[in-house]
This record gives structure tokens, sequence and C-alpha cells, in this order.
């Protein structure tokens, strides 16, 4: 039997209720493989989990992705063999760890251009990405597509790789340093969505020409700005609440704003079937080895060092892609 530390939390609240513990690892059970992680990704979500804004039963681990080796193989896996490297999500929660058993069927293979800490880094937002853009609403070229929150994670590599993929690129982002941010992933325009009237800066700076398509992550700061951004006929796509969650509204806003369609799409439903997140996962890496998704790490936080990587990401002090180290 093997040990390996993880964090584990068993109350919600603030960094400090996360602690690192030593566990014991039993075998990987049938259709398990056991994964010694070498990169983790970080995501904001995991600070909604760990406040408890997203309730978890307790006491639980942190953490959706991961990127490793594959050290042991339960009873009936194939296709996988020790030492393959791998990329995991939406394995469970409890990717802050050193090691643990997952489900074979969610690994996904690590292609040789791509490193662990990029593969750690890229998986949950740019799947998030990959439906966004080419599910949820099949970008085009000339395509004018407007992304909020731009500086983002998800939202450098939705400019990016909508840019890569012939669209005109509008973008939001909180304050001018932000912006410029937005700019260099690929937006064409970036304007402060905390100054008013940006509505109208936006769509002037476009020439007057609204959005094929609006994704919108912040929620309840943007959402009616977001229809006025979006062209008759246009998509509004919700698929964040940072600001909190949108008031309910009557139906009929819709039709008045110009015969807009709006939806709420997931990362983990789109990839809940093996053989859709292996496939998404392929189209993701071959884009990051296009130079059309930015995989680059900022920050390297180790294991031993959550409490401060959590600190640092709440205060927005981080930037870019940061990978935690087992």
């Amino acid at each position: 039997m093997s040990t390996a530390r993880r964090v584990c939390i068993h109350e919600t609240g603030e960094p400090e209720v996360m602690r690192l513990e030593t566990v014991q690892l039993e075998p990987p059970a049938p259709g398990q493989v056991r994964l010694r992680q070498t990169a983790i990704g970080f995501n904001y979500l995991d600070i909604y989990q760990r406040q408890g804004l997203y309730p978890l039963p307790l006491p639980s681990g942190l953490g959706h992705e991961a990127a490793g080796v594959v050290e042991a193989l339960g009873p009936g896996v194939e296709g996988w063999r020790v030492g393959d490297r791998a990329a995991c999500i939406n394995a469970g929660i409890g990717a802050y760890a050193e090691a643990r058993n997952v489900a074979a069927e969610r690994l996904v293979p690590v292609p040789d251009a791509i490193s662990d800490e990029q593969a750690a880094a890229v998986l949950f937002k740019g799947l998030t990405a990959q439906y966004l853009l080419r599910i949820t609403h099949r970008v085009q070229p000339g395509d004018v597509v407007l992304v909020h929150a731009a500086a983002g994670g998800v939202g450098q590599i939705l400019c990016s790789w909508a840019k890569a993929l012939g669209a005109r690129v509008l973008a939001t982002a909180g304050s001018a340093a932000r912006c410029e941010l937005a700019r260099a992933a690929g937006a064409d325009i970036a304007v402060d969505y905390s100054q008013a009237q940006w509505v109208q800066a936006l769509l002037e700076a476009n020439g007057g020409r609204k959005a094929d398509v609006v994704y919108d992550s912040v929620g309840r700061a943007t959402f009616e700005q977001s229809l006025d951004c979006a062209a008759p006929f246009g998509m509004v796509v919700l698929f964040g609440a940072a600001s909190g969650p949108v008031p309910a509204f009557d139906p009929e806003l819709l039709g008045r704003k110009g015969c807009l369609f709006l939806t709420r799409p997931s990362v983990f439903p789109h990839n809940a079937d093996v053989g859709q997140l292996r496939a998404h996962a392929a189209e993701l890496f071959d884009a990051v080895a296009r130079g059309w998704v930015p995989a680059r790490v900022s920050q390297r936080f180790a294991l031993a060092d959550i409490v401060a990587m959590h600190r640092a990401a709440q205060a927005r002090t981080t930037r870019g892609s940061v990978v935690i180290v087992p």
C-alpha cells in the first residue's frame, strides 16, 4: 500500500481551512488507475468550493485537473500502460494530491508536444473554451465574438482561439491593464467594463456592429449589457457568475432585444462521455501545439504552500495560469 499527501478541508471558509494530510492509497479498484501527479491545475472554482459557495460533502479534497504518469492499473483496465503520461478532469474532486486512484475513463493521453505543466494548466479552462467556440456557437471566419473577463484564464484562451478561427474579437476587462492583456491575447478591441457607458464605447469602436455571440462568465454585473451587445438573432452564452447569478427576468426581454438566443452550458456535461472527452482534449491539445491556445505557466506553488496560493488568487495578485507542484 502506498501513501500520498493531499489537501483536505473539514470545514469551509478562508484558505486556512485547507490541511495537508498523508493518506493511505489502496491498490486501484477495477476500472481505475493510480496517477502519480506531477502538475495540478488551479481554477477559481476551487476557491468557491473551499468557501462553501458551491457546497461539497465534508470532509473533501479540492481540485479538478492534474497531469502525471500512470503508476498502477486496476483489474480490467485496457488502453493504458504503466509509465503512460496522462491528464485527468472531472475524476472526482481531489486533484490537490501527490497521487490518487481515478477512473481510467476520466484520463486523456498527453501528447509529446505538451508538457505535464501545460496540460494541467490548460485542460479545464481549455475544454471550457473548446465547447464554447466549437459546440455552443461554432465560430466561423468573419464572426464577431465578445468575450467578457477577457484577461482571465478562460478569457485569454477564448480571445486567442477565436482569433485563430478567423473571428473579430471584442473584449471587456476590469481595468486598463487587464484590457492590455486581452489585446495581447488576440482581442481586436478591449474596453474597461468598470467604466460608465462602456457598451457605447465598445460598439462605436467596432463601427456599430454587434456580436454574433457573447461569452459572459461575469453574470449579474454584465448580463443586461450582454443583451445590448448581441446582434439580432445572436446568442448570449452565460457560463459563469463571477459577479453573482443573473436575476430572474421575463423571457420576453430576449424578443425585445432582437430575438436573441440565451444558453447556460457547462464543461462537465459536454465531456461526460469518454469518447467525447478524449476527442475534445485532442482538439484542445492540437490547438495548443499550433499556437492557437496559450498554455504558458506564469506561477508555480508547492502543494505545501496551498494556503498562500489561495490567498494570492483570492487577492487577484496571480496572473495567467497557476500550477501546483506536488
